[in-house]
């Protein structure tokens, strides 16, 4: 089982679609990032189990695509990065793949 490191990046992205989502109705807001992290655990176990990023085309940027959203990570031996939470309708950002998440 690969450990799971969020960047800060990605969890203001969680946040942020939380926040939207709980606009309308908070227990749904739950739910559904409930349903994200649960989409990280799968990740955890299985790290290849996403495609690449086809923007980008390196084999340890991938992504597990979650209803409209893309949860981007990078792999690292052992670890996982958690990168980015994004509209699948957004385009992601050029530095993507140098976004920090290994913190010390």
């Amino acid at each position: 089982m690969a450990e799971v490191i969020w960047a800060e990046s990605a969890l203001i992205n969680l946040i942020e679609i939380a926040e939207f989502i709980g606009r309308d109705s908070p227990t749904y807001a739950s739910a559904f990032v409930a349903r994200i992290v649960d989409a990280v655990d799968r990740v955890a176990l299985f790290p290849r189990l996403g495609r690449t990023v086809p923007e980008f085309g390196d084999e340890n940027l991938r992504e597990v695509i979650f209803q409209n959203y893309r949860i981007v990570y990078r792999i690292d031996g052992s670890r996982v990065g958690i990168v980015a939470v994004r509209h699948g309708a957004m385009l992601l950002p050029d530095d993507i793949a140098k976004l920090p998440w290994n913190l010390p």
